[in-house]
C-alpha cells in the first residue's frame, strides 16, 4: 500500500483545514480508495443541529463522502437518520491527501448544495471566498476553485452526481 492510499477496511480521520488551521476533525469508515478517489462514511460530525435554512443537519444524519486526489472538490451524500436522501453538500477544496491514517483537505470557502430532488441547486459562501484573499495570494488556486464550482454546478443541474460517484 502506498502512503497516499487507504486500507478500505480501516478508519480514517478526516481533517478539514481552513486558513492554515484545523476547522474540524472526525473519524470515518473508509469505504474505498482507487488511488484517485477516496470514499468514507461518517455520522454528522458537527456539534448539535446546523440549520442552513434550506437544509438542516443533525445528530443521526449520515454522510457518505467522496474526495479526489486530482480534483478541487469533495461531494458528500447526506442521508437523514431514517435513511432518506436529503441531498449533496459539496466543498471546494484543494485535492485530498491521505497519509498516516488522515484524509486532509483544505477548504477554499466555496460550497454547493443540491437537494435530493434537484429542485434546489445553490452556490454558497461566495462572499467568504471573495473576502479570503485567495485570488490575490494564489490566483491559480482561486481559478481552479471557481472552475471546480462551475463543474459541480453544471453536474448538479444536469441531473446530479450519479455518474461521478458510481
Amino acid at each position: 500500500m502506498s502512503v497516499n492510499s487507504a486500507d478500505p477496511a480501516a478508519r480514517l480521520e478526516v481533517v478539514l483545514v481552513k486558513a492554515g488551521r484545523t476547522k474540524i476533525r472526525y473519524p470515518a469508515d473508509a469505504l474505498g480508495d482507487d488511488g484517485t478517489r477516496i470514499a468514507v462514511r461518517a455520522p454528522w460530525a458537527g456539534s448539535g443541529v446546523r440549520d442552513f435554512g434550506f437544509v438542516r443537519f443533525e445528530p443521526g444524519d449520515v454522510f457518505t463522502e467522496y474526495y479526489w486526489r486530482d480534483r478541487w472538490y469533495s461531494v458528500k451524500e447526506v442521508r437523514a437518520a431514517d435513511g432518506s436522501l436529503m441531498g449533496w453538500y459539496c466543498d471546494i477544496t484543494r485535492p485530498a491527501v491521505v497519509s498516516g491514517g488522515e484524509l486532509v483537505v483544505e477548504d477554499l470557502d466555496l460550497d454547493l448544495w443540491r437537494s435530493a430532488d434537484g429542485s434546489d441547486v445553490r452556490r454558497l459562501d461566495e462572499d467568504e471566498f471573495a473576502d479570503s484573499g485567495l485570488a490575490e495570494r494564489d490566483p491559480a488556486a482561486a481559478s481552479a476553485a471557481l472552475a471546480a464550482l462551475g463543474e459541480l454546478e453544471a453536474l448538479a443541474r444536469a441531473g446530479g452526481f450519479a455518474e461521478l460517484l458510481a
